[in-house]
C-alpha cells in the first residue's frame, strides 16, 4: 500500500512528529511506503507529491510547524474528488492520511462519505475545538506558551504597578484563555463562551489591586463583551472572506485604563503560540495518532480519524468530530469563579 499524508489548515507543534510516527510504524510493520503531499489539498490537486522515506522523517518529531507545508485550498476546488482520483492513480496512491483541524476534517470526511475516497484523519487544532476527542495535539504547547507569557508579564506588571491585558488564540472557544489563565493565576479570564461586560471585568481588576496585586486579564481573541455586537477584528477579512481576529486586547486595555485609572498595557501573542518546538506531551500524542492512521488506512476505515478519549486511541467517524465544536463547558466556568478578581 502507497499512503499520501498531507498537512493542511493552520499549523501547529505536532504536526512533523504525525507524519514521523505513521511512516515509521508504515513501513517497519506493514512494508508500505508513503508518499508527501505537499501544501494540503493543494498538493493533490496539483499533483505536487514526492516520495516520503524513513530518512526524511528522521529527527522531525521535535520541530514545529510542517516539512509537508500547508495551505487552505478547499479540496472541492480546482476539480475537486475526480481530480484527486486521476492523481491518485497516476501516483499509485492507495489511501490518504489528513492531518487538520475542522475545516480540513469535515472535507476529508465528505470525500470519504459522499465520494468514496479512501480517506483517513487525525484531528489538529491549538484550540482543542474538535469533537469527538478529548485532546488535540498543539493545545497542550499553545496552552504553555500562554501561560509562560502570564508568568513574564507578571513580574513587570508588578515592577511597573501596572494592569496587562494578554491576548490568545481562541476564535469561537476559550480553552487557551481558561487553562493558562488558570495556570498562571490570572485575575480576569475572558472566553467567548461566557460573555461579560465592562463592568464586571474592571471590578476583577479592582478587586486585584486593592489586594495589592497587578491585575493580569487574559482574553481569548474571540471574546465579545456584553457591551459589543461583533467580534474585534482590527485586520479585516483574509483572501477567502475569513475574519482575521485579532485586537480584542487592545480593544480592552483603554476601557480599563480609564475607568480603573490604572495605567494598562495590551499583549498579542498571536502566532507565538502556534510555533516552535511541541511539548513533551504533544510530541506522544501525535505520533500515537499518527501510528494509529496508519492502522486505519491498513484496516480500510475510510471516512474515520485517530482520537484520543481518556489515555486510549480509539477510532470515531470524522462527521461526527466536526458536527459541533467542544466548547467550555458551563461546569468548567463556574469552577474559575472563585479564582478571579
Amino acid at each position: 500500500m502507497n499512503i499520501g499524508i498531507l498537512t493542511s489548515g493552520g499549523d501547529c507543534p505536532g504536526l512533523n512528529a504525525v507524519i514521523r510516527g505513521a511512516v515509521r510504524k508504515g513501513i517497519r510493520q506493514y512494508g508500505y511506503s508513503f508518499s508527501a503531499i505537499r501544501d494540503g489539498w493543494r498538493g493533490l490537486l496539483e499533483d505536487d507529491i514526492h516520495p516520503l522515506h524513513m530518512v526524511d522523517v528522521r529527527g522531525i518529531g521535535a520541530r514545529g510547524g510542517t516539512i509537508l507545508g500547508t495551505s487552505r485550498t478547499h479540496p472541492y476546488s480546482g476539480g475537486g474528488p475526480e481530480r484527486m482520483r486521476e492523481v491518485m492513480a497516476e501516483r499509485s496512491i492507495d489511501a490518504v492520511i489528513a492531518i487538520g483541524g475542522e475545516g480540513t476534517l469535515a472535507g476529508a470526511s465528505r470525500l470519504a462519505d459522499d465520494e468514496g475516497l479512501p480517506v483517513v484523519g487525525v484531528p489538529k487544532t491549538i484550540d482543542n475545538d474538535l469533537d469527538n476527542t478529548d485532546y488535540t495535539f498543539g493545545f497542550d504547547t499553545a496552552q504553555e506558551i500562554a501561560t509562560e507569557a502570564i508568568d513574564r508579564l507578571r513580574t513587570t506588571a508588578e515592577s511597573h504597578h501596572r494592569c496587562m491585558v494578554l491576548e490568545v488564540m481562541g476564535r469561537n472557544v476559550g480553552w487557551i484563555a481558561l487553562q493558562s489563565g488558570m495556570a498562571g493565576g490570572a485575575h480576569a479570564i475572558l472566553i467567548p463562551e461566557f460573555p461579560v461586560g465592562y463592568e464586571q471585568i474592571c471590578e476583577w481588576v479592582r478587586s486585584a489591586w486593592d489586594r495589592g496585586r497587578a491585575p493580569l486579564v487574559v482574553v481569548a481573541e474571540g471574546f465579545v463583551p456584553e457591551d459589543l455586537d461583533d467580534q474585534v477584528s482590527e485586520a479585516g477579512l483574509d483572501k477567502h472572506g475569513r475574519v482575521r481576529l485579532g485586537g480584542i486586547g487592545n480593544h480592552l486595555a483603554p476601557i480599563i485604563e480609564e475607568r480603573t485609572g490604572l495605567e494598562t498595557r495590551a499583549v498579542t501573542l498571536g502566532h507565538l503560540q502556534r510555533g516552535g518546538s511541541p511539548t513533551a506531551y504533544d510530541r506522544v500524542l501525535a505520533t500515537r495518532l499518527g501510528m494509529a492512521a496508519v492502522d486505519l488506512c491498513h484496516d480500510a476505515g475510510w471516512g474515520q480519524m485517530a482520537s484520543l478519549t481518556g489515555t486510549d486511541i480509539i477510532r470515531v467517524p470524522m462527521a461526527e468530530a466536526v458536527d459541533r465544536l467542544k466548547f467550555v463547558p458551563q461546569h468548567r466556568w463556574d469552577e474559575v469563579q472563585v479564582l478571579l478578581g
